[in-house]
């Protein structure tokens, strides 16, 4: 059997996918399968089993990516046993397939992964899953050696308006690493990001120069991201794909948000949470909205302080 999965571009919104297409690999343990998806998030599913083919989905003028796609997938011997599109589109109406299965939309202001599991007429949404292969984990280890707790941040995102002031997080860090009163006294700091967010991350980075510091900005592929990641102590970041992907790869992740809607994309997992700025969504983020500066001034230190140290705590008891 033959399945074709056709998922986001944006690395966060493939994470969330994850869960579906992990799902259907146990539904179906002898189906293979086919992963359309942009650039960014396509090495998301490298690793990932019976995954025989990634379609890479390169933005053309006139969607003519989504031509692409279909001239690709109608050339399928026999056509496919199952179609899932989770972008809304026509292409499974316009192949061979015995069942077609399309996202229609948000579920009532939940979580957005109550909307995508509803495309599979589940009622208990699968949670993510992060693929690594045995050279991602090794790459991992040599990255974050052995040597105490890691404490990860994510300073970076994909718009201006959701990223928290670099010099916040380099208070934050210090405040939590701190010898004699942070939650982890001590901690090394690993600063995430992609390589053209290399400008933002950098006041952070620049921050804790030395032996302290492991730089993953733009130095990995995604699932020896996802291995460093499950490796990190606590993970603090911007709403953004990393985020995601750290609370997919098992790391407590605490979520900042502003300009963003936290019922929809908040973290997922028991090890999670989120804190907010005091200004709401509806006032951060009025229509036609494209700041070109943060919008997450209002989110204090003292906040995320607390947020960390309650999500800690949580932690912690929960593994005694």
């Amino acid at each position: 059997m033959k399945i074709l999965f056709i998922t986001s571009s944006r690395i966060g919104d493939a994470v969330l996918s994850s869960g579906l297409l992990d799902h259907l690999m146990a539904r179906y343990p002898r189906a293979y399968f086919t992963v359309a998806c942009g650039p960014a998030a396509a090495p998301l599913f490298a690793a990932a089993p019976r995954v025989e083919r990634i379609i890479v989905m390169n933005k053309r003028k006139w969607a003519g990516h989504w031509f692409d796609l279909w001239w690709d997938c109608i050339r399928q011997p026999w056509g496919w046993g199952m179609v899932v599109d989770l972008r809304s589109s026509i292409i499974a109406q316009l192949l061979i397939a015995r069942r077609r299965r399309v996202y229609r939309g948000r579920a009532g202001g939940r979580h957005r992964l109550y909307s995508l599991a509803k495309t599979l007429k589940l009622s208990d949404p699968p949670s993510p899953v992060l693929w690594t292969g045995p050279h991602h984990e090794t790459e991992a280890a040599r990255l974050i050696l052995e040597g105490g707790p890691v404490l990860a941040l994510g300073p970076t995102a994909n718009w201006a308006g959701k990223i928290w002031p670099a010099d916040n997080f380099s208070e934050l860090a210090r405040r939590l690493t701190a010898p004699d009163s942070g939650i982890l006294p001590g901690a090394r700091i690993a600063v995430f990001g992609a390589a053209a967010e290399r400008d933002i991350a950098q006041p952070v980075l620049d921050a804790f120069a030395g032996d302290r510091l492991i730089d993953l900005v733009g130095t990995a592929e995604l699932p020896t991201i996802a291995a460093c990641l499950s490796r990190c102590a606590l993970f603090i970041g911007n709403d953004s794909g990393l985020m995601h992907m750290a609370a997919a790869a098992g790391a407590p992740t605490l979520g900042l948000f502003g300009p963003s809607q936290d019922e929809i994309y908040a973290p997922w997992g028991a090890q999670t949470a989120l804190v907010r700025t005091t200004i709401p969504y509806e006032e951060l983020f009025p229509p036609g909205n494209r700041a070109l500066d943060s919008l997450m001034d209002s989110l204090s230190v003292d906040a995320v302080e607390a947020a960390a140290g309650d999500l800690w705590a949580r932690c912690e008891s929960a593994t005694d």
